[in-house]
């Protein structure tokens, strides 16, 4: 089982902001591509956004859904093997599950954490 450890929910009016957090073992963010991905109810998981390059090289560049861009970043913190989803002018339908997510190179085996509720509501 992969540790992943996600963080930073709740609940929030519209136009608000909220920051997730993913805690993972230094492994993990040495060799997977990490990512942030979303399920609401009744909806298949989708993806939100996610690192470009696998490991914690490379220059941070990222991928988001039509959806998300310009209102959502990832970023993440080698040094604390920490990412994070600073997400701001959130909408009513940002409401989901949002989960980590670690790719492993090669494999194509993928890792998820337990998932943190993200509600946005007046």
């Amino acid at each position: 089982q992969v540790p992943l450890v996600e963080s930073g929910g709740g609940l929030v009016q519209p136009g608000g902001s909220l920051r997730l957090s993913c805690a993972a073992s230094e492994n993990i963010f040495r060799i997977h591509r990490m990512g942030w991905y979303r399920q609401a109810p009744g909806k298949s998981r989708e993806l939100v956004a996610r690192f470009s390059s696998y490991g914690n090289t490379g220059y941070g560049d990222a991928l988001y859904a039509d959806s998300v861009k310009g209102r959502f970043t990832i970023s993440k913190d080698n040094a604390k093997n920490t990412m994070y989803l600073q997400m701001n002018s959130l909408k009513p339908e940002d409401t989901a599950v949002y989960y980590c997510n670690a790719d492993a190179p090669f494999s194509g085996d993928r890792f998820w954490g337990q998932g943190t509720q993200v509600t946005v509501s007046s």
